[in-house]
């Protein structure tokens, strides 16, 4: 029975199908024109969530990219302020030694007594260069740590021998060796305040 029912079906398909002779579209192939229009979309549609979709990811990736480069900025900006902060506090730390070791007067007019401040203020001087080379040791990357030490190494040296020279105009005189630890003293001083301004 439903096999004659489906052969019925098929003979009026057949019929309307070869009947419509204008040319105007049949309902068959409107009906066809709707489902490719459909399936068109279909395709379509995907396309275009696929490129909303692309996007996202874009910009989300543009977002992690941001949010990096605002982290990094934020602990450049933290950094930078740090070593400002203790180069300022290295600074005040300086000009406080400094008015310290002004302030160191000999006890009395003999040259025993001069030549004691003058070391004292050596001795506060080293220790401070000491500190202050330390901390360049942790904080300074390691090639110009080792740029530094040659450069600190060779400072040493000029030290030195502008110490002796300088002390070389007393020769065999009382002040001799006071004029050398005097040099060194003001020549240690300077080379603090140099290490604090360009490296730190």
């Amino acid at each position: 029975m439903s096999i004659k029912i489906l052969c019925l079906y098929i003979a009026i398909f057949m019929l309307v199908g070869c009947g419509n002779t204008s040319d105007e579209p049949t309902t068959i192939s409107s009906e066809n024109d709707s489902v490719t229009k459909a399936i068109k979309e279909d395709i379509d549609s995907p396309k275009a969530n696929e490129g909303t979709s692309q996007s996202e990811p874009e910009e989300s990736v543009q977002q992690d990219s941001d949010d990096t480069a605002s982290e990094n900025s934020s602990t450049n900006a933290k950094d930078d302020n740090a070593e400002a902060s203790l180069k300022n506090e290295y600074l005040k730390k300086l000009n406080d030694t400094n008015k310290e070791t002004e302030d160191l007067k000999a006890t009395d007019p003999s040259t025993y007594a001069e030549k004691k401040v003058a070391n004292d203020r050596l001795e506060i001087w080293d220790g401070l260069l000491n500190e202050i080379y330390g901390v360049l040791e942790e904080q300074l990357p390691p090639e110009e740590m080792e740029q530094l030490r040659e450069e600190q190494r060779n400072w040493i040296d000029y030290r030195d021998n502008s110490a002796l020279e300088a002390s070389l105009e007393y020769k065999g005189g009382t002040q001799e060796h006071l004029e050398y630890v005097i040099v060194l003293a003001n020549l240690t001083k300077e080379r603090c305040y140099e290490l604090v301004e360009e490296y730190m």
